[in-house]
C-alpha cells in the first residue's frame, strides 16, 4: 500500500452496527421528553394544593427527627404512621442534607416522579408490543381519555390531575408499578430454564428477588396502589408464563416472599395492620359518585380490549388486568370499603393501552381500524377541550376560558410568625390542610392516621368546633387552649377574633387573621 493511500479505521462500540451514524431516538423518547418538559412547566406554574400540605408536613417532621418523627400534623407521637414510607424518608434525608423546607422538597419531587412514571410506561408498553408508536399513543390515551367531568384524585393520571398530584407518593408508586409490570412480563416470557444452584441459577433467582423487592417498596410507599400493582403482576404472569413446572411456581413464590419480607422489615409502621383500617373509607365514597362523567372516554378502548381477548384469550395481560381491577372496584362499592376505588386510575390502563397498541399497527389500516382511530381521536379532543386543556394552557394565554387547576393560597405570611411545633387552631379549609406543611401542629389533624386513634382525632375536632362556637365562653376557650397547648389562631375573615387573642398578621388575599393566644 502506498504512503498516500487512505487507511480505513475500524468502527468500534455501538456505532459499529450502523457505521459512523449515531443511534436515532425513538418516537417515545422524543415525545416523552417533550411531554416531561411541558408537564413540568405546567406543574410548576400551579401552587401546591390539596394533600400537598400533609406531605410537606411529613417531610418537615422527618427533617426534624429522622428516626423518631412526630405525628405529621399534631403534637403527638408518630410511631406507626403510614406516611413515613421509604419515599418520605428519602425526602426527609434530602431535606436534612440541603436545608430545604418541606414545601420545597415536595415541589421538587414532581418532575422526578414524572420521570419515573414516563420511563415505566415506556418499558411496560414495549413489553406488550414492539410497535414504536405504541408508547406514544399509550401516553396520549392515559392522559386524555378519561371523561368530560374533572377527575381529580391522587393516582389519577389525566393532565389536569397531574398538575396537582405529581409530587404525591401515589405518582411515584404508580411509576414503580409500571416498571414492576415490565420486569414481571419479561420474566414470565423468559422460557429458559433457571437452575437453583450455580452462579447462573443465583443470578436468575436474584432477578426474581429484585422484582419482589420492588413490589414490597410499592406496598410501603402507597398501599392502595400496591393492590393494583399486584393484580397487574398476576395478569402479566398468567398471560405470559408458559411453563407450569414446580420451578416456575417456586421462582414466583420467592418473589412474593421477598415482597412480604421487605414490607415487614420496614421499621416505621406495620403496613399489614392497615388491611383492617376503615378510617378513610367514608372520605373515599365520592370516588364512586360520578364514574360515568369522569371515565366514559376510556371506554373507547373496550373494542381494542375485546379484540385482544378474541385473538389470544381472556388471559391476555391487559384483558385480565382490567377484569381483576373491575372486580376490586366493585368489591369496594358493595362492601363499603370505598378506599379500593383509589385503583380506578390504574383500572383504565387496560382499555387505554389496548387502544394505543391497536392504533400503533402499521398501515394500511382496514376500515374498522380507521373508524376506531377516528373515534379515539375525537374522544381525545373532547377530553382535552372539556377537562384537560387548562392544565397546559395558562389563563393568560387562554382565548376560550378553559377550567384551570385550583390555585390555593400560600401561608408563608402566617408561618413566619409561628415556631416549629407550636399548635394552631384554624377554621379555614385551605389553612387546615396547608399550615402543618410549614412546621406548626394542628390541634385537630385534618386527615385520619393509623398512628392516632380515630376516636381521639374526632374528639379533638369536636373540641376545636366548641372553641370556635360563637356561644363559647372565655373560660371554655381557655380550657381547650390549655388542653392542647394552643398558641395561635388562624381564622377566616368571617370569624370573630376572641377578646383574649392578639392579632399579629393578616392576609391581603384571603382576609384571614393570625392571632396569638395562650401563655
Amino acid at each position: 500500500m502506498s504512503a498516500g493511500a487512505l487507511v480505513r479505521r475500524p468502527v468500534r462500540g455501538a456505532s459499529a452496527l450502523r457505521g459512523a451514524r449515531g443511534r436515532r431516538p425513538t418516537p417515545y423518547q422524543v415525545f416523552g421528553f417533550l411531554f416531561w418538559l411541558v408537564m413540568t412547566l405546567a406543574y410548576w406554574r400551579v401552587p401546591l394544593c390539596c394533600d400537598a400540605g400533609q406531605h410537606a408536613a411529613v417531610v418537615e417532621r422527618l427533617k426534624a427527627h429522622l428516626l423518631h418523627p412526630r405525628h405529621p400534623m399534631a403534637d403527638l407521637p408518630g410511631a406507626g404512621s403510614p406516611y413515613y414510607s421509604p419515599y418520605a424518608v428519602a425526602q426527609g434525608v434530602f431535606a436534612r442534607l440541603t436545608g430545604l423546607s418541606g414545601w420545597e422538597v415536595v415541589k421538587l419531587a414532581g418532575p422526578v416522579n414524572l420521570l419515573v412514571l414516563l420511563t415505566g410506561i415506556g418499558r411496560f408498553v414495549r413489553a406488550l408490543s414492539p410497535r414504536p408508536w405504541a408508547p406514544v399513543l399509550a401516553l396520549a390515551s392515559m392522559t386524555l381519555l378519561w371523561g368530560t367531568e374533572r377527575a381529580w384524585w391522587s393516582g389519577y393520571l389525566g393532565l389536569m390531575s397531574m398538575t396537582g398530584t405529581l409530587a404525591y407518593p401515589s405518582a411515584f408508586a404508580t411509576g414503580l408499578a409500571f416498571w414492576a409490570w415490565s420486569l414481571t412480563a419479561a420474566r414470565a416470557r423468559d422460557t429458559r430454564r433457571v437452575r437453583f444452584v450455580g452462579p447462573s441459577g443465583l443470578r436468575g433467582l436474584a432477578g426474581y428477588a429484585g422484582v419482589g423487592a420492588l413490589y414490597g417498596v410499592i406496598l410501603l410507599v402507597h398501599p392502595i396502589t400496591s393492590v393494583a400493582a399486584v393484580l397487574g403482576a398476576v395478569a402479566c404472569v398468567a398471560g405470559r408464563q408458559r411453563g407450569r413446572r414446580p420451578a416456575v411456581v417456586l421462582r414466583w413464590a420467592l418473589a412474593g416472599a421477598v415482597a412480604l419480607a421487605v414490607a415487614a422489615a420496614w421499621p416505621y409502621f406495620d403496613v399489614f395492620a392497615l388491611a383492617g383500617d376503615g378510617s378513610v373509607d367514608a372520605m373515599h365514597q365520592r370516588l364512586y359518585l360520578d364514574l360515568g362523567g369522569q371515565f366514559w372516554l376510556a371506554l373507547l378502548g373496550l373494542p381494542a380490549l375485546w379484540l385482544r381477548a378474541r385473538r389470544s384469550s381472556w388471559r391476555d395481560p391487559l384483558v385480565l388486568m382490567f377484569g381483576l381491577d373491575c372486580l376490586v372496584v366493585a368489591y369496594g362499592w358493595f362492601s363499603g370499603h370505598y378506599t379500593y376505588g383509589r385503583i380506578l386510575g390504574l383500572t383504565l390502563v387496560g382499555p387505554q393501552f389496548a387502544l394505543a397498541v391497536e392504533l400503533a399497527a402499521a398501515r394500511p389500516w382496514p376500515v374498522w381500524r380507521r373508524a376506531l382511530g377516528t373515534v379515539a381521536a375525537a374522544g381525545a379532543c373532547l377530553g382535552f377541550l372539556t377537562v384537560q386543556a387548562g392544565a397546559v394552557i395558562p389563563g393568560s394565554l387562554d382565548p376560550v376560558g378553559f377550567a384551570q387547576p385550583p390555585h390555593w393560597p400560600a401561608y408563608g405570611w402566617a408561618a413566619r410568625h409561628i415556631g416549629p411545633g407550636e399548635v394552631v387552631i384554624a377554621d379555614g379549609y385551605y389553612a387546615v390542610h396547608a399550615i402543618a406543611g410549614y412546621g406548626p401542629d394542628l390541634a385537630a389533624p385534618a386527615w385520619p392516621d393509623a398512628s392516632l386513634d380515630e376516636r381521639v382525632r374526632l374528639r379533638r375536632i369536636a373540641d376545636v368546633r366548641a372553641y370556635l362556637a360563637p356561644s363559647a365562653t372565655r373560660a371554655e376557650r381557655s380550657a381547650i387552649v390549655r388542653r392542647y397547648h394552643v398558641r395561635w389562631l388562624l381564622l377566616t375573615r368571617w370569624r370573630k377574633v376572641p377578646e383574649e387573642a392578639v392579632v399579629v398578621a393578616w392576609s391581603r388575599r384571603t382576609g384571614e387573621v393570625l392571632a396569638r393566644v395562650g401563655g
